[in-house]
């Protein structure tokens, strides 16, 4: 299996030569997670993933709740289900609170300091309140709870990973804050096994092939946690050894091939950041300009990564801009039109 065969068979088991999806809570339901630090590449990353889609019917499902963006990965944004929230941070939590341990520290953040946070916040958004962040930095401060410098953002972040607030409807550009308990339903918890298989199906089945350490990069989970996981599911799954390295996949992989297809992959999109080991995305000769692949939007053409882009916005249009890493064929030049038109259509 080359590298090219591996990002073939990943572009299709995360649904993006092969979209299937008509709402885009079906997009986050079945890949589990999906980064959402940045949030009109986020938007475009569950779009891409559908069959037909709009920005404003991506925006809607998450004013509705229908979706949710919060920190429970590494830990930075991503978009989850209301019902698949709960369990995620019970498993992934801890984790991220011994990585942010050291900013803690730093900002004289304790345990005093962050439950008198949390009580602030459902005092305040009690009866159904959606607070943007400068609403919220005035009631801390007038608890008497300092919010300069990072303080803030830490305690916001504490909060979510408590499961007491997650993302609300936007007002205008601006994002607000809802009680968890307003827009995600109780579940019945899980025990960290099951979780942990829970976890590690969603990751495989949708980023497949992928090794045990892409599972532990993605999640921020240790390696025996992520190894445990893997282990438990490992038999609902194939594999194969490339390079000495043991990459799984669901048994529905297919090799279906994708010639001279072109896609506008956000920045931080998943075919990208769910992987620790990122070469097999980019030819061998443009492995130096695409150093930094997971941070800009790429330009994919036959499963590889082949330039970058970048939008501006205009009153009744998107002008698009590419940065190529080398000439594209009469064809090629064809299909990145067609993709930056999708792109397009899914905006206006």
């Amino acid at each position: 299996m080359k590298d090219n065969l591996l990002a073939r068979l990943r572009m299709y088991n995360q649904y993006i030569s092969n979209p299937v999806f008509c709402n885009p809570e079906d997009v986050v339901k079945t890949m589990v997670a999906v980064q959402a630090q940045d949030y009109a590449g986020a938007k475009w990353a569950i779009g891409i993933r559908m069959t037909s889609a709009k920005e404003s019917v991506v925006e809607q499902a998450i004013t509705d709740g229908r979706i949710l963006r919060t920190h429970l990965l590494r830990p930075t944004w991503h978009f989850v289900a209301p019902r698949d929230i709960r369990w995620i941070l019970a498993l992934t939590a801890p984790r991220i609170h011994a990585i942010n341990a050291g900013m803690y520290k730093k900002f004289e953040l304790n345990a005093t300091v962050f439950n008198k946070a949390n009580e602030v916040f459902i005092q305040t958004m009690q009866g159904h309140k959606q607070l943007t962040r400068a609403e919220l930095t005035g009631a801390l401060n007038g608890n008497h709870i300092p919010t300069d410098d990072l303080r803030f953002t830490l305690l916001l972040m504490h909060a979510e990973l408590d499961g007491v607030i997650c993302s609300g409807a936007r007002v205008g550009k601006q994002f607000t804050y809802a009680l968890l308990d307003d827009r995600a339903p109780a579940a019945p918890s899980l025990t960290h096994e099951e979780a942990l298989n829970k976890l590690a199906t969603g990751f495989f089945n949708t980023r497949g092939p992928a090794t045990v350490h892409d599972f532990a990069n993605w999640s921020g989970l240790t390696i025996a946690d992520a190894s445990t996981g893997l282990e438990h599911i490992k038999g609902r799954l194939i594999s194969e050894v490339i390079d000495g390295k043991t990459y799984w996949m669901p048994h529905h992989s297919t090799t279906v091939l994708t010639k001279n297809k072109a896609y506008l992959l956000p920045a931080y999109d998943e075919f990208a950041i769910a992987y620790k080991d990122r070469d097999a995305l980019v030819a061998p000769q443009h492995k130096e300009q695409a150093r930094y692949v997971i941070f800009d939007p790429v330009i994919v053409i036959d499963n590889q990564v082949v330039g970058n882009w970048k939008r501006t916005i205009k009153t009744n249009d998107v002008d698009i801009s590419y940065n190529l890493f080398g000439k594209l064929n009469k064809i090629q030049d064809k299909a990145l039109e067609a993709a930056a038109k999708r792109y397009r259509d899914f905006l206006l």
